[in-house]
């Protein structure tokens, strides 16, 4: 049974950590492969309910600039995934007003996948519903180096180089920093992902593996997220105003 959230409790930002793939399919005595192709498929189960609550901006961690250590097998695996969604979800996308956004080196994908990846993001570039925020080829050390070394770039003088001026060259640039980071699978830690833009985000950490991270699941974390105080920083009695 779903629970339903109200609107003022409901996120902009959401993003995740989408971990427990190949554990999920080792505890069913399946190939990691299997367990990948799950992951894929849940994607569509929370990218919709996201948009039907009225989430703004999701942000899944699709593929890390670290998981190119993994076996050549599996990110062979991993790549063909990837294209099948963009194949499958693409019409949906346009459909539901969805904007794709990569957070990542595409540059340094593979040519089907670049091409695949522009190409999407292209296309529903017009959308007003939602931005899915894919963090694909991703580390969040390098983003910042990266942004930094733009500033530079641009000649902005050590004195300009301000947390805003830092944000408007993050791949993120535009959007709001998450509100709340979920992670699946048991893990506790944001393994470089999105440090800059996750310093005041609210972190829930589930032990359900991702493949079975369904409706209820997000609705548990968004329910755990509404009854959080945010403070910025401040105390209470300066967000009360006394």
């Amino acid at each position: 049974m779903t629970q339903n959230i109200s609107a003022p409790a409901v996120p902009r930002h959401v993003a995740i950590i989408m971990d427990g793939n190949g554990r999920w399919a080792q505890s069913r005595g399946l190939s990691r492969s299997a367990g990948h192709r799950a992951g894929a498929e849940n994607v569509h189960v929370i990218v919709s309910e996201c948009r039907r609550l009225g989430i703004a901006h999701l942000t899944l961690y699709a593929f890390s600039s670290e998981n190119w250590n993994r076996p050549k097998a599996e990110i062979g695996v991993l790549f063909s995934l990837l294209l099948e969604f963009l194949r499958r979800e693409l019409p949906l996308m346009q459909e539901k007003g969805i904007r794709l956004s990569v957070l990542g080196d595409v540059d340094g994908m593979p040519l089907p996948q670049r091409t695949a990846l522009r190409h999407a993001m292209q296309t529903t570039a017009g959308g007003r519903d939602m931005v899915l925020n894919l963090a694909i080829n991703y580390g969040a050390r390098a983003e910042i180096v990266n942004a930094v070394r733009a500033c530079l770039h641009d000649g902005l003088k050590p004195e300009d180089v301000t947390e805003d001026t830092v944000a408007a060259r993050l791949y993120t640039a535009g959007q709001p920093d998450p509100d709340l980071v979920i992670r699946t699978s048991g893990e506790l830690r944001l393994s470089n992902y999105l440090l800059f833009q996750c310093a005041y985000s609210e972190l829930y950490f589930t032990p359900v593996q991702w493949p079975d991270f369904g409706v209820e699941a997000l609705h548990a974390a968004l329910t755990d997220y509404a009854g959080r105080s945010r403070r910025f920083g401040k105390t209470q009695e300066q967000i009360n105003g006394r």
